[in-house]
């Protein structure tokens, strides 16, 4: 029997999550060193899976399938396509440096049980039973371990199980280990991480109970929950949707992923659950949770129900056009560093959905590359803000002036970081909107037209807070703001330097995803529209 590789590398995570947790209170940094060398392995799985997967290959590879609930159909079914593959690797890459970034971030305060009167950490007396660090970090390794699986499941009640069970560690991350630099007392503070966290669960439970509904109905049409299954069905003619089945099924599945993903009008859990989170924690869940929302759509939505998707294309296009504009035009007028960034992200989420249901090669091309790219700018432009955050103590974008003749490498990190969120040519996500933008055009020019306008206001925003926090006078506040630390370096200089690479060769990811990408145009029954160009005279 073969090594299986696609559960070792979700297995790692969450058995390193339970021993993390389960590491005395008194031993925070051994927790914390413990939980960084998980994530390193789980990266190098990751890296195997890579270059394993041939891209020429079959659809699903390195599959397993074994019985998990008989009598209800139900099995253990992984596999991966390009497109899994490559937001496996973005998963793995990112975690660790989110785990360096918050390296301090659940550490005892000041009034907490494990610091002494003296203000140092008194770790000999510290209660056993009270784990904040250790909690800290065992959580993001448990959500690690539930997107990553939620990337390789090909059985959809598998998918469906994962795809709800990460909300609770996420829920605890953003209530649990809410930001320190809030405005206000720690009674307000606390209310605001409850409220955060509580918003994001509930919508994303009702969502899930939607969607809960669909994968039951599902199976009694299709008498199975395995993709591949289905596909055959379909494909040897023993498969036969109703239209309205169909199209229900189809919109109990869209709606939670749009939830996830997330799209207007259902995104207005992020801004507060990003807001309230650490830096990490925000990271975490825009560049790797939310990312399960809009690969589900590729695989889930376009790969069971093709007609349901062409169906609600329209008004899919329209709703990813509003999260373009209403996401940018909000962003521009915040006054919150990083609200203003999850408001970006809501931008970009609805450049991602338009690419995917543009229902064009070039578009689903580059909406599967605006996710990675989308991930690791938006984890460069986070991390670095919340260095920032973390010397002067506040969010507001007020209190800032200055900073880059005090702290140069932190404004420069910081300039790239924005540059890569407005899509700066040369910088990797400058590729990935470019194709969804001629993927769009390619089938509805209006569409992409007024898609363009979030360009504009992407620069407008990010411009903005890059000249209001780092240019002009130096703010009192801000003179002694020290640079970047090694560690800190350590964090940013990977995630730069990707962002560098993949904008000026992004061709070893495009090849990765374009035969994936193939398929899913196969299962829509679409071809690419013929350019319509006017015979020389």
């Amino acid at each position: 029997m073969s090594f299986p590789l696609l559960t070792a590398t979700a297995v790692l995570p969450a058995v390193g999550a339970i021993v993390t947790a389960a590491v005395p209170a008194a031993r925070r940094t051994a927790a914390k060193w413990l939980a960084l060398l998980v994530s390193l392995a789980t990266l190098a799985l990751a890296v195997t899976v890579l270059v394993r997967f041939d891209p020429d290959g079959d659809r699903y590879q390195l599959t397993e399938s074994r019985s998990w609930i008989a009598e209800f159909g139900v099995r253990y079914e992984l596999g991966v396509d390009g497109i899994g593959v490559a937001l496996i690797a973005l998963t793995a890459l990112l975690i660790p440096f989110i785990i360096l970034a918050g390296w301090h971030d659940a550490d005892p305060s000041p009034s907490s049980p494990l610091r002494s009167s003296k203000g140092g950490a008194d770790e000999t007396k510290a209660p056993y039973k009270w784990r904040p660090t250790q909690g800290f970090f065992a959580l993001i390794l448990a959500v690690e371990a539930m997107v990553i699986i939620s990337f390789e499941a090909t059985d959809v009640f598998l998918f469906y199980v994962f795809f709800e069970a990460m909300l609770i560690p996420m829920y605890f991350l953003i209530g649990g280990f809410g930001d320190r630099a809030h405005a206000g007392s720690d009674e307000n503070a606390s209310a605001q991480r409850s409220y955060a966290a509580v918003k994001f669960l509930l919508y994303n439970l009702v969502g899930g109970l939607i969607m809960l509904a669909a994968v039951i109905g599902l199976y009694v049409v299709a008498g199975s929950f395995s993709l591949q299954e289905i596909a055959e069905a379909r494909a040897n003619g023993s498969l036969d949707m109703a239209t309205n089945t169909e199209r229900l099924l189809f919109l109990g599945f869209f709606f939670a992923f749009a939830v996830k993903a997330p799209l207007w009008p259902l995104h207005t859990w992020l801004p507060n659950a990003m807001g309230e989170s650490t830096a990490p924690v925000a990271v975490l869940i825009t560049a790797v949770v939310d990312k399960v929302g809009t690969f589900a759509m590729l695989r889930f939505c376009l790969g069971l129900f093709p007609e349901a998707s062409e169906w609600a294309t329209p008004v899919i296009l329209v709703l990813a056009l509003v999260s373009i504009i209403y996401g940018a035009l909000l962003a521009v007028g915040q006054r919150d560093i990083k609200r203003l960034i999850a408001y970006a992200s809501i931008s970009h989420f609805g450049f991602i959905v338009l690419g995917i249901f543009a229902m064009t090669s070039q578009g689903q091309s580059g909406a599967t590359l605006y996710m990675v790219n989308h991930g690791i700018s938006t984890a460069a432009l986070m991390l670095v803000a919340g260095f920032l955050i973390s010397r002067r103590g506040s969010r507001l974008i007020a209190d800032y002036g200055g900073v880059q003749k005090v702290a140069p490498v932190l404004a420069g990190t910081f300039l790239v970081g924005g540059l890569a969120t407005l899509s700066l040519p040369g910088l990797a996500p400058f590729v990935s909107e470019f194709l969804v933008l001629v993927g769009a055009f390619a089938r509805y020019p209006v569409v992409g037209i007024i898609a363009t306008v979030g360009i504009v206001l992407a620069a407008l925003y990010t411009l903005v807070l890059y000249q209001r926090t780092m240019t002009g006078p130096v703010k009192p506040e801000v003179s002694a703001m020290p640079d970047l630390r090694v560690r800190e370096l350590v964090v940013v200089a990977p995630l730069i330097a990707l962002l560098i690479g993949l904008g000026v060769y992004p061709k070893p990811l495009t090849d990765l995803v374009n035969p994936a990408v193939e398929h899913t145009m196969s299962d829509v029954q679409k071809k690419d529209p013929k350019p319509e160009v006017e015979a020389a005279k």
